[in-house]
């Protein structure tokens, strides 16, 4: 009989401390939702690899990461991305970039399953992240490479901001969608002038 009560509370206080976790929410970043009016038209059919992307150890975790006052981090204990940030990145500037050069055929890497590229962008992601209330950052080195001879045909740096007013991680998360989206017009520039 003493088991079993025991047994009971046991199981009483389990259930207790399981009902007081609220649940983890899980993000995924989105590509443009429709091509943009900027779309630019190529004559000629070019093949380009995004990748590889890199991103800094901070932010490389399933937990999303917010900056806070004082060079403080926020680490996100129920607010989680859905698969590894580095591939969505990668996922989403391949999808932007396909909608914003219809002409062109966009993949991401590896691309060893569909051939060689013509051109490959290689991006080294410096910053990206929000500060809730006030903006929402991206700044990333980056390089459009020629495939064939391995040669630099350009490189920049780009630092985007944005100002945010949606302090929540739905917000957060579009925010950084839409970053990405700025970056991949100004990829997307760069790509129309190499012929």
């Amino acid at each position: 009989m003493k088991i079993s009560h025991w047994l009971l509370i046991g199981s009483l206080l389990l259930l207790s401390a399981c009902a007081s976790t609220p649940p983890t929410s899980f993000y995924v970043l989105e590509p443009f939702s429709k091509p943009p009016a900027s779309a630019t038209g190529m004559e000629k059919q070019r093949l380009i690899g995004v990748g590889p992307v890199s991103i800094p150890a901070l932010i490389e975790r399933q937990k999303i990461v917010t900056r806070k006052a004082d060079n403080n981090i926020e680490i996100a204990e129920f607010h989680q991305w859905a698969s590894p940030l580095k591939e969505n990145i990668t996922q989403v500037l391949t999808r932007d970039l396909a909608l914003l050069m219809p002409d062109d055929v966009v993949r991401s890497y590896p691309w060893g399953a569909f051939g060689s590229v013509d051109y490959r962008i290689i991006v080294d992601v410096v910053r990206f992240d929000t500060h809730p209330g006030r903006s929402a950052n991206l700044e990333a080195g980056w390089a459009i490479m020629n495939e064939k001879n391995h040669q630099i045909l350009t490189h920049g740096h780009s630092r985007i901001e944005q100002p945010l007013s949606d302090t929540s991680y739905t917000g957060t998360v579009n925010a950084l969608s839409a970053l990405l989206g700025e970056f991949s017009r100004e990829l997307s520039l760069t790509l129309a002038k190499i012929k």
